[in-house]
């Protein structure tokens, strides 16, 4: 099980902080399954594989719910004695959460699919992210990886990752998949920081992968901190456990079975792209349910 800390921003995921006695990491040489520096791929040719699947979305979203409320991001909820924030019911205007905020960085050149991967990534790139001396893997590890992605507007739109360097093409062929099916999602972005005590406001969303922190109630690393791991639409796609449920008002997610765009379920295109490459659902878990995460090993 893994500790969520929900999107408080409108903009980028807000993570936090690592605990304090990690081991010293290393930065080794560049893998040789990792894309070489530079490397692009680009399709715009193929077409829509199953279109109309579930949780995809064609047309542009319209009426409640397709733009995003002034007060997102600035409610903060109380704590429990969880230490999370009180669930509290899912606001209208987020009961079916169908938008997407700016991109972070420049659109990719092209039409249709396209991604870049830079490995190892950029010192600056390491810089703006949770990583840090302490971490299971060194900066050499980590691939930076821009990649096109459907919006809620059906419009293509473009984000970025940090994954790890033997993962790379692997997260590219998944991602290439989700946008020809046209699988939307809010924004795809690097998590930028960690803090475990930053007001919750339980209405964060986005997709993302290299977190450095530790599992929920552990001293193991998550495989978020190993660049191994990766949740998508995390408001859409709640963690569920006992009365806790992250995002805190994300509970009317909880009802699969009236699946809205940008959902993951099964019989949807996210499970089948994420199973091509051997990575397991968070959604097949027993003790709790996390239906953002999917994770090389499982965890």
């Amino acid at each position: 099980m893994t500790r969520r800390t929900p999107v408080g921003s409108a903009v980028a995921f807000v993570a936090v902080a690592l605990l304090a006695g990690c081991g010293a990491a290393q930065t080794d040489p560049p893998s040789p399954l990792a894309e070489p520096t530079g490397s692009a791929v680009e399709d715009g040719r193929r077409p829509l594989t199953r279109p109309g699947a579930p949780g995809t979305l064609v047309e542009p979203a319209t009426g409640l719910g397709s733009r995003p409320p002034a007060w997102l991001g600035t409610r903060e909820l109380p704590r429990t004695s969880s230490g999370y924030g009180e669930v509290r019911p899912t606001p209208p205007a987020l009961r079916n959460r169908r938008f997407t905020l700016p991109d972070t960085v420049p659109m990719l050149g092209g039409k249709g699919f396209a991604a870049k991967v830079v490995s190892p990534a950029p010192g600056r790139v390491i810089a703006r992210s949770t990583w840090k001396p302490g971490c299971p893997v060194g900066p050499g590890d980590l691939a930076w990886v821009r990649l096109a992605f459907w919006g809620f507007d059906a419009q293509r739109h473009t984000g970025e990752l940090l994954v790890h360097r033997t993962v790379a093409r692997d997260i590219v062929e998944v991602f290439g998949t989700l946008y020809r099916q046209r699988f939307p999602q809010e924004q795809v972005v690097i998590v930028r920081s960690y803090d475990p005590d930053a007001p919750p406001t339980g209405d964060g969303n986005g997709t993302g992968a290299f977190v450095c922190r530790p599992s929920t109630g552990a001293t193991y690393f998550s495989q978020h901190a190993h660049g191994l791991a990766i949740d998508l639409n995390t408001f859409q796609n709640p963690y569920a456990k006992g009365e806790v449920v992250l995002p805190e008002l994300a509970s009317a997610y909880l009802r699969r079975d009236r699946v809205r765009a940008g959902m993951i379920v099964p019989s949807g295109p996210v499970v089948e792209a994420f199973a091509r490459i051997g990575w397991e659902w968070g959604g097949d878990w027993q003790q709790s349910l996390d239906y953002q995460h999917f994770s090389q090993n499982g965890r």
